[in-house]
């Protein structure tokens, strides 16, 4: 469905977790070595999230359903209204020349079930991006993973900001702590749990209005002289 499942023991797992974290911190351009961090280090949490999307009506249509954030499957959106969450998700795609077909496969999932799970954080990653209003400089991604944080517990999201932090320089660094990581901590606390939202289903709907609906907290403007590069 979504990659060839790779079994691993547990010393395979943990040289897995390691060789990536490395290459990760090293070129963090690296989506597939960051993917591996991700799977290596996060089945807990991806079980988790498994059991909350059960509990959940619109998370157990998602696992039923199984939607995929493919070009094939959400190219509509680039037709909708401008005001709805749709077109604001095609502008954060269109405006970076980014296509929802280049999420790299997930490999180290036990069951269908997780694998799917995994899938899905890794596709509704841009849905997130568009609802926060967060731009994919090192900042707003940094600020994204601080979210997916207090939402999932994924240890990557944490290792991920580390090594963000350890590449700011110092007007980066004062803009992140003073200003985007107490933001994101509130927004991640605050919002609805993002893993059980049928986001495909509320594509026509108004942007401010699933903001609204979801407890989504937009970032804040960066104040004056604390800006980082788009």
């Amino acid at each position: 469905m979504v990659g060839v499942r790779i079994q691993l023991n547990k010393w395979q797992q943990a040289a897995v977790a390691l060789g990536s974290a490395v290459g990760a911190l090293l070129d963090p351009r690296r989506a597939d070595l960051i993917a591996a961090l991700g799977e290596t280090t996060g089945k807990p949490s991806f079980e988790r999230v498994l059991e909350r999307m059960k509990r959940s009506d619109e998370g157990r249509a998602v696992l039923l359903e199984r939607p995929r954030v493919l070009s094939s499957e959400v190219g509509h959106a680039w037709d909708l209204p401008s005001n709805t969450f749709g077109s604001a998700y095609a502008n954060f795609m269109g405006s970076r020349n980014f296509s929802p077909d280049d999420r790299p496969p997930v490999r180290f999932m036990d069951t269908d079930e997780l694998e799917y799970v995994a899938m899905r954080a890794r596709e509704v990653h841009d849905f997130w991006h568009t609802l926060f209003g967060l731009p994919t400089n090192l900042i707003g991604e940094s600020a994204l993973k601080v979210i997916e944080f207090e939402q999932m517990h994924l240890p990557m999201c944490m290792l991920s900001v580390l090594g963000g932090t350890a590449r700011f320089n110092d007007k980066q660094r004062n803009l992140f702590f003073l200003h985007y990581f107490p933001w994101a901590i509130r927004a991640g606390m605050r919002c609805n749990d993002l893993m059980c939202i049928y986001y495909e289903r509320h594509f026509h709907e108004d942007l401010d209005d699933v903001r609204a609906k979801w407890g989504i907290i937009p970032a804040p403007p960066s104040p004056k002289g604390l800006v980082d590069n788009p």
